[in-house]
Order: structure tokens, then sequence, then C-alpha cells
């Protein structure tokens, strides 16, 4: 409210000081034009509207009781020698001429003055004095001259009370929006600390429940190593194409015992690869059976040379033979790519990864790999039964 206030008599004095000047602009060059006032009279006239143009400047930063009364002070002082000072023949003249002064000029610091009492009364004062003088110099109340200088005086009247009036409600709406969009803010505020407190709450009792259900002490070590290799196992299955087949709620398998039939699964790394162009010719046994983890281990082997083979070979076809007797299983995968010499590459970029091998190895295989330039490349894959 007090900066919309500020606001508000910064406005009007602006609004004063404006329409003050011109007024009295418009008065002085009217006055000019006539020609019908002495010079003396004209140059005293002259004075006391430039301090009352002073006074409109000076009022229209300070709005201070005392640029009223220069501004008031200067404008009668004005009008009495123009109109006095005249006689009876120009005098009409005159006062036409000096008309929007006393309409415009003088009435003008009447916008500015809510609550300034002083300023007010001195305004009213100079407003009466200028009816009289504009009433007697013209010898009608009616005349253009005077019935112009009072209707200023109204209009500037009617404005004062409609700003007087409209401001102060449009600033207390102002203040009721203010307040409405606190109340939401405030609201939306607690709502949101409501949730947080909800959710800590959650988390609190879970992690209660969750000491208690473990008898204070949480999930074992070993049970998180376990539920770990899982959660490997399913991944790396899910990756060499196979489907999980949901068994009941919440428990998927992808396998139905612990020895798989390695047929089955050859046959989904074939159809990963065929649909990302790589063709892909199986020979030899059709069936064997093989440990979860030795499986996992030939299949992860087996796919990482069919991978090398789309990359680098530069060929659409490969070759893998599978054989197997009473204690190990074979795979040969078989390019004619571009092929390579071994001597000339290091072991770091053979495109085969040593993390691969070294899992062969760990169940008991093994992997050798030959290949001359022009003539392709052949990797031999081993895993015990």
């Amino acid at each position: 409210m007090e900066l919309i206030a500020q606001e508000r008599d910064r406005l009007l004095r602006s609004t004063v000081r404006v329409v003050g000047i011109v007024c009295t602009l418009i008065s002085v060059v009217a006055v000019l034009s006539s020609f019908a006032v002495p010079v003396g009279l004209l140059l005293g006239a002259l004075a006391c509207i430039a301090a009352m143009i002073a006074g409109f400047v000076a009022f229209g930063s300070s709005g201070s009781v005392w640029w009223t009364a220069v501004i008031l002070a200067g404008g009668l002082g004005a009008l009495a020698i123009l109109l006095i000072g005249a006689d009876d023949a120009t005098r009409p003249v005159i006062a036409s001429a000096v008309m929007p002064l006393a309409a415009g000029g003088v009435s003008a610091p009447l916008m500015a003055q809510r609550g300034h009492p002083v300023g007010l009364g001195l305004t009213l004062v100079a407003g009466a004095a200028t009816a009289v003088g504009m009433t007697w110099a013209t010898g009608s109340l009616l005349s253009v001259a005077t019935s112009g200088a009072l209707l200023g005086w109204v209009l500037l009247t009617v404005v004062t009370v409609w700003i007087s009036r409209s401001i102060p409600r449009v600033a207390r709406r102002i203040y009721s929006i203010g307040t409405a969009h606190r109340a939401e803010r405030q609201a939306s505020e607690t709502e949101a600390q409501r949730r947080q407190g909800a959710r800590l709450l959650h988390d609190t009792v879970l992690a209660t429940l969750t000491l208690l259900a473990h008898s204070g002490v949480g999930v074992s070590e070993q049970a998180m190593r376990e539920q770990a290799a899982e959660d490997a196992r399913l991944l790396r299955h899910l990756r060499l194409g196979a489907t999980p087949q949901p068994q009941q709620s919440g428990d998927y398998s992808l396998t139905r015992e612990e020895e798989s039939p390695l047929g089955q699964t050859l046959e989904s790394v074939k159809q990963r690869f065929g649909r990302m162009g790589l063709e892909v010719s199986w020979h030899g046994t059709g069936q064997v059976l093989l440990p979860s983890n030795v499986l996992d281990a030939f299949l992860l082997a087996l796919g990482e040379c069919l991978e090398n083979v789309r990359r680098h070979a530069g060929v659409g076809e490969a070759h893998v033979t599978i054989v197997h007797d009473n204690e190990m299983v074979r795979a040969m995968v078989t390019d004619s790519g571009v092929g390579f010499d071994l001597t000339h590459v290091s072991a770091e970029r053979l495109g085969f990864k040593e993390s691969v091998v070294n899992r062969l190895r760990e169940v008991g295989g093994d992997a050798k790999l030959f290949s001359a330039p022009g003539s392709g490349t052949t990797v031999v894959l081993e895993a015990p039964r």
C-alpha cells in the first residue's frame, strides 16, 4: 500500500507540472499575440509567469507546500497585473487570453493536495480569487472567459476526486490478490512438507521392519552374493537370446533343468546373429547336455567369436562345427574372411576378450586361434562335459 501511494503521488506531481506549464505557456502565447498589453505590464506579468513555471518544475520533484504557494502567487500576480493594468476596452480581450492560465495553470496544484490541508486551502482560496477576478474583468459570470476558467476548475476537481477514490480501491484489490497468492503458496509449501514427511515416515518404517525381519543384522553377505550371481546368470541368458518362460506369478526360469541341451541354446544364438546379418551354418552334434556354468562360459565364448566374424572378417557367413566325446565338447568357428598374421598383432588386439577366455578356462576349457592373411580365421573352443 505504501509503495502504491508513493507512486500515485509521484504521478500526480508530474501531471501537475505538465498541465500547469502547458496551460501557462498557452496563455503567454495568447497574450503576446493580442498586442494589447503595454510593455511594462507585460514584463511584470512574464516575471510572475517565470516564477510560476519554476515553481511547477520544483513541485514535480518535491511537492512541497511552499512550491504550491509560489505557483499560486505567481499565477495570481500575473492575472492581477494583466487585468488591472489594462483599460476597459482591452480588458475582455486580455481575459480571454489568460483563460488557460486561470483554468489550468492556477488550478493544476489541486490534483496533488491529498494529505496537505494547507496546500488544499491555499489552492481553493486562489480558485475563488481567480473566479472573482475573471468575473470583474469580463463584467459577467456567464461570459466565455469566466465560464472557461470555472470549467477548468470543475474538470480538475472531478479528476482529483476520481483519482482519490479509485487508486485506494485498486490498491486494496491488488493487496487482496497478493494475500490470496501468499495463501496459495503457503498451502502448496505445507502440502509439499506433508508429502516429504510422509515419505520420510514410510522410509523409516520400512527400514525398521527390514531390520526386525533380519534380527537387526540385515542381509548376509552370502545371500547378497547368491542373489548377484542369479541376476548375472539371468542377464547372460537374456543376452544370448533365451526367452523367459513364466512358471507362476513372480517366478521366471530360463532353463528347466540343471543340465541344458546345448542344441536348443545354439539355435537361439544362430537366430540372434541372423537378425544382425550374419548367416551361421551349424555342423556336427545336435544335442549335448552341459552343466549350467559350463554352458554359460561356452556360449559366451561362442558369441564373442561370431561377433568378431561379423565385425572384422568382412564376410556374411560363418561355420560352426560342434563335436564331442565323453570328456570334452569342441566348437570350431571358421570364416573365409580377410584373416591376419598372428605374429604381427599384439595379444590385446586379437579381438577376443581376455575375460571370456579366462572364464572358459575357469570351468576347465580353453580357446585356440588360427589365422592367416587372406585365408580366414578359425577359433577352437573346448569345454568339459
